[in-house]
């Protein structure tokens, strides 16, 4: 019933939340000389701190229409390449209306970024996908709320997951296709890649894997110890519920978005309250830059998605207990997952020195598995001050990340 309870809490506190809002904006207004008055700040800084706290955070938009791309601006159109019923293939089409830009920018690499499904939107890698497209072609996987897909589309789990990815990969057509994968995926999209080495078929020209849980037993992290520590069936019983009846996907069993973000909030508490408490002072001192900046991280930070139970459970069980990728005892539809068996791609994989979420070692772990693939093919970069967010988004991911995954690709797309 905790689903239900959250719904109708929310459906309660929902007229008071948005009043708040709508008060702050209005005692905040310029040209309300009430907000000339001594202590009015103060009172619309609260209400405001109040709305932040207590409002629904959608899914936020990608919102990326133009790109710097081969010395001019490109415009750029996202369109849905393929649809399914848990997950949209997003492609970011870049335009031109100059000839010989639009053909340089059909040339680029065409990249197919898997987007971690645990938690938040696809658009938390929205810097990633910016970056990408100065110089390659950038499709996302966009997976859908859970709560959403009506339980007549049936069940998914990490099988599903796998075989979604299989499907993204095949639509492009792997023969020019440069995969990456950033956190949770590198363990599908791995075992995806290596079924497809084993069944013959042609895999993509790269592998990127970005802070995964390959090998989750190598330096484990807060996260594993919570996955290793608790039975599979307390996660069964206490983190999964039904879906409330005011939603399409009424009576789904999923792991709720709510859960997850008081996960997120838990592994560091002091900080996100310092976080808000610096963005009353801000709004106080009226440093707009600084709390349109808090805004802006706190509209992604907080917007979340359910998962599908099946998924949660089967990523707890197979990845974090049994450990099945790094033993080679995972089957999938009765095929052993064997990433030996992948020769045709290259691998690099990065690591942030300072990840509190996956550990040293645990993506670095991909090539002692991946023994197929030569040893010329294989590069791993650790990128040294940078947290697990660090390696993907930033400046870190800009400055130091992105050169060497530009190069990396380059070097294969151009063989």
């Amino acid at each position: 019933m905790l689903y239900h309870l959250h719904e109708i809490n929310r459906t309660l506190l929902n007229p008071l939340v948005t009043w708040s809002g709508a008060a702050a904006n209005a005692l905040s207004a310029p040209d309300n000389w009430l907000a000339r008055m001594p202590g009015v700040d103060r009172i619309a800084a609260g209400y405001e701190l109040f709305y932040r706290l207590g409002k629904d955070y959608e899914k936020p938009a990608f919102g990326i229409t133009e790109v710097h791309a081969h010395g001019r601006e490109a415009a750029v159109i996202e369109e849905r390449s393929l649809e399914l019923p848990f997950c949209n293939l997003l492609h970011f089409k870049r335009c031109s209306d100059d000839p010989q830009a639009l053909t340089q920018l059909r040339e680029d690499p065409v990249v197919l970024v898997v987007a971690p499904l645990s938690g938040h939107h696809a658009t938390l890698l929205r810097d990633t996908v910016r970056t990408l497209l100065r110089d390659h072609d950038v499709y996302i996987t966009d997976w859908v709320d859970a709560r959403m897909v009506p339980v007549d589309k049936g069940p998914f789990g990490l099988d599903e997951y796998i075989a979604y990815v299989r499907r993204f990969i095949g639509h492009l057509g792997a023969e020019r296709l440069h995969v990456m994968s950033v956190c949770q995926p590198t363990v599908p999209v791995l075992a995806a890649v290596s079924l497809m080495a084993s069944a013959g078929e042609t895999t993509p020209r790269t592998l990127t894997m970005m802070g995964g849980p390959i090998d989750p037993r190598r330096c484990p992290t807060q996260v594993n110890d919570l996955a290793t520590h608790k039975p599979y069936a307390w996660f069964e019983t206490n983190v999964v519920f039904d879906v409330p009846p005011n939603y399409p996907g009424k009576g789904r069993r999923v792991y709720p978005g709510f859960l997850q973000h008081a996960g997120f909030v838990a592994m560091n508490p002091s900080r996100h309250f310092h976080a808000h408490w610096d963005f009353y002072q801000n709004l106080l001192r009226g440093d707009l830059e600084d709390a349109a900046a808090h805004r802006r991280f706190y509209d992604e930070y907080n917007a979340v998605l359910d998962m599908p139970a099946e998924f949660y459970l089967d990523t707890i069980r197979i990845v974090f207990q049994e450990h099945r990728l790094p033993l080679g005892t995972w089957h999938v539809d009765g095929v052993r997952v064997a990433p030996e068996a992948i020769h045709g791609s290259a691998l690099l994989t990065i690591e942030g020195e300072l990840d509190d979420i996956s550990g040293l070692g645990q993506t670095r772990a991909a090539h002692d598995l991946c023994t197929g693939i030569p040893a010329k093919d294989h590069a791993h970069l650790e990128v040294e001050g940078a947290g697990h967010y660090g390696i993907f988004s930033g400046r870190r991911w800009r400055d130091v990340v992105y050169p060497d995954v530009r190069a990396f690709i380059r070097r294969y797309h151009e063989a």
